[in-house]
């Protein structure tokens, strides 16, 4: 039996489908997987993110050693508040992880990591760490609710106590308010759907009274099926599928990620990135929309005047109304098509530029 969150008897009694999902006890869906989409892209929905790592570094070298360990540079954080979405690498230019850190206090960084990867995020930071006498400090009691939409901010905002209320009304997206304040609710305007809203950090007895205080607001809960279905369509990568420690973030679309500049910063990765920069990466991941008939899913076969590919993350978009995907194909590849294997057929797929939705937006021709 995998692990519930705070969260697990206000699944069972809305009717979630609980599933496993990296060793915790998650709801697939609801309902209809198609109306939780929608609902988030049309209102506003609610995610149980708890099953995330909320991970806090304090000590007077952390900005230091974050300078070390992340690809992304640290030194864009000067704002209290700010978000930073970076790639953790290991020494070959491996992505260990894909997360963001928020930078509180100059001695204390707040950073959420993946379910899947606790383990060894959590023995890796523990091993760089050391170096520098940063405290790594899991913070396994807090529970966090996502809530996106268009009509995110405003549900969120009238429950918030008035003591973060005001703070989180002014932020911008990728900043949180700044201070943990002594409840320790934390509030960032970040988000993993490619629409506004809100991700809330908070105590996991707290979690319940919030989350069904927003459900009376009519604030639909959303299962991890739409969810999936929400970042494809906005083109956010997906780790173990779209980016793993066999794969660089050059080979995976987020070479917008890594901070080259200074020079002279010598993060964990560098020197394999350096080179891939300046000899060519081999692969790239690139979106598709699917010309012919099928479903696009993972591991299908990509074929290119290059050669071959395969898709990494494929599925059907409810806004769009047709199949999309991100795949990686060989960086030689040119043109704006190409075909997917789909059960022995070849059927037709256009690249496009990501992302395919933003902010209920289609970005993409179909």
């Amino acid at each position: 039996m995998g692990q519930h969150t705070p969260l697990y008897d206000a699944h069972v009694r809305m009717g979630g489908k609980m599933v496993d999902f990296a060793g915790w006890v998650m709801p697939i869906n609801y309902s209809s997987q198609l109306e939780e989409h929608r609902a988030v892209r049309q209102s506003a929905g609610m995610f149980d993110v708890s099953h995330m790592c909320v991970v806090d570094l304090t000590g007077e070298q952390t900005r230091a050693f974050l300078r070390k360990l992340l690809a992304n540079n640290i030194d864009r954080l000067q704002a209290p508040g700010k978000a930073l979405y970076s790639c953790m690498l290991n020494e070959r230019g491996g992505v260990i992880d894909d997360l963001i850190v928020y930078f509180v206090q100059q001695n204390f960084f707040r950073m959420v990591v993946n379910a899947g990867t606790r383990d060894k995020d959590l023995a890796w930071l523990k091993k760089q760490a050391a170096a520098f006498d940063v405290n790594v400090r899991e913070r396994a009691e807090l529970a966090m609710i996502a809530v996106q939409g268009p009509a995110a901010r405003e549900h969120v905002l009238e429950l918030l106590e008035p003591n973060l209320r005001d703070g989180a009304a002014a932020l911008e997206p990728f900043f949180a308010v700044p201070n943990v304040d002594e409840h320790d609710w934390f509030v960032a305007r970040t988000g993993y759907t490619g629409e506004d809203g809100f991700e809330i950090i908070l105590p996991g007895r707290d979690a319940e009274t919030f989350w069904n205080a927003l459900a009376e607001r009519g604030v639909r809960p959303i299962g991890l099926g739409a969810r999936d279905t929400l970042r494809l369509e906005a083109g956010m990568n997906l780790y173990g599928s779209d980016m793993t420690e066999e794969i660089t973030p050059l080979q995976a679309g987020l070479g917008w990620t890594i901070g080259w500049e200074p020079a002279d910063r010598d993060f964990i990765g560098r020197a394999v990135l350096d080179q891939q920069r300046a000899a060519g990466a081999g692969s790239k991941l690139v979106a598709l929309v699917l010309e012919g008939k099928g479903v696009l899913r993972n591991h299908q076969e990509i074929i290119t005047s290059a050669g071959n590919g395969e898709v990494t993350s494929g599925s059907f978009s409810p806004t769009l109304g047709r199949s999309i995907a991100l795949a990686r194909i060989p960086a030689a590849a040119k043109g704006e098509t190409c075909e997917v294997d789909i059960r022995g057929r070849r059927e037709p797929a256009r690249i496009v530029k990501l992302p395919f939705v933003r902010h209920g937006e289609i970005k993409v021709s179909i």
